[in-house]
């Protein structure tokens, strides 16, 4: 079922602890159980399993539940040790576990959403579950009654959600790349603003309410921070993966964000530091270093005698440049470009070496990754994805 890997890392890099095995397909969600060497996993196979670690160092399941559909997401609250797993056909079922992690009871089925439920979140402050689906609607549920309080549908399927317990805002990201923040209230809602920056659909949000900033990542392999509680309109693009974005975490105890894709890359961020925002691209109908035309500008075209050329744009200014203007590459960490990016001529020069160091560090998770999940305080992450595993890694604790 489990193999125990390696000792506890000594290095800041994530080490292999556990390698969990068992699933007969993908693995949808993973969470490691507070103040207890455990892991609930919920899987396409439609299984729900506790996972506890023996005196062998290996993972068996003390629980191992079946449902009528396959398990799409969980939220588990441990003090309560309740937990509530989503399902494709778009219902929510409530259990109960019991103290000593052997026994899982019935409590109650929600009918939330017409389609899959992709994510959710369980408030005990104010017994709701609120979920997002396929069927492109966030719903929100009293836990009490069984009841639904309210829904609001969106253009497109909605993907993931991040709730804020004190103030009952919700953030729902989906698939055409918006992130929607709503206030939600007993059978009203209202939509405060709608976040746009990602060009692909998200993948995965996290949010961090004493700093009140959001994260967010999308198919555009690209994260970004939006500062929520800065009133200002202020983002940043972080760009450090090459594949789509799937899960998200804040440390916000040593300024760390993680960040996992689909091909396994495992991101870490050093967000402790100064960094800029990069800049809007600008729009022009001719090379703003050059002057030569664009493909499009028929005018400038026709006086000049010249064939168009293509635009493209400089990450570090945002100016629309031609090819050869900005014929250069280079990284520039201060802005999120961890990969190179096309930057014009005269702003590569300006860019020093020092410029160039990396701001954050890769690592392999070797499997695909589809939901992470960590406990800072024990130095614990694992991940799961489609092909069925469920990794355990040490990770440097938080202070």
């Amino acid at each position: 079922m489990a193999a125990e890997i390696h000792s506890r890392p000594q290095t800041s890099r994530p080490v292999l602890l556990n390698k969990i095995e068992g699933h007969s397909d993908g693995v949808n969600a993973a969470v490691l159980i507070p103040k207890e060497d455990g892991v609930i996993t919920v899987s396409e196979d439609r299984t729900i399993r506790v996972w506890l670690k023996r005196d062998s160092g290996q993972f068996w399941p003390s629980i191992y539940h079946t449902v009528s559909s396959p398990c799409s997401c969980m939220s588990y609250h441990h003090d309560s040790r309740r937990i509530f797993i989503g399902q494709d056909n778009g219902a929510i079922v409530e259990f109960l576990i019991s103290e000593d992690f052997n026994k899982m009871n019935h409590v109650k089925t929600y009918p939330a959403h017409q389609n899959r439920v992709s994510d959710m979140v369980f408030s005990l402050e104010s017994e709701w579950v609120v979920s997002t689906g396929q069927d492109k609607s966030v719903s929100w549920m009293c836990t009490e009654s069984g009841s639904m309080l309210g829904r609001h549908y969106f253009s497109s399927w909605a993907s993931c959600l991040q709730y804020d317990q004190e103030t009952q805002h919700a953030f729902v990201g989906d698939y055409s790349g918006q992130i929607t923040l709503l206030k939600l209230e007993r059978q009203t809602y209202s939509i405060i603003t709608t976040l746009k920056g990602h060009e692909g659909s998200i993948g995965a949000l996290w949010w961090d309410p004493v700093q009140k900033l959001l994260f967010s990542g999308a198919s555009d392999h690209s994260v970004i921070m939006w500062d929520i509680g800065g009133r200002k309109g202020r983002t940043l693009l972080l760009q450090g993966h090459h594949e789509r974005v799937q899960a998200v975490r804040y440390l916000q105890l040593t300024r760390q964000l993680l960040t996992c894709s689909v091909d396994g890359g495992i991101t870490v961020w050093n967000m402790d530091t100064q960094r800029e925002e990069a800049p809007q691209w600008l729009d022009s109908d001719s090379c703003q270093k050059c002057e030569q035309p664009f493909f499009w500008n028929i005018k400038q075209m026709w006086d000049s005698r010249t064939i168009g050329l293509r635009q493209h744009h400089c990450r570090k200014c945002g100016q629309a440049v031609c090819a050869k203007c900005s014929s250069k590459r280079s990284t520039f960490p201060l802005m999120g470009f961890e990969f190179q990016v096309r930057v014009c001529d005269s702003c590569f020069d300006t860019i020093k070496e020092e410029d160039r160091t990396a701001l954050a560090t890769f690592h392999e998770g070797k499997h695909n990754i589809a939901h992470m999940d960590i406990d800072p305080s024990r130095g614990l992450m694992v991940t799961c994805g489609s092909d069925r595993i469920v990794k355990v890694f040490g990770v440097p604790p938080g202070p």
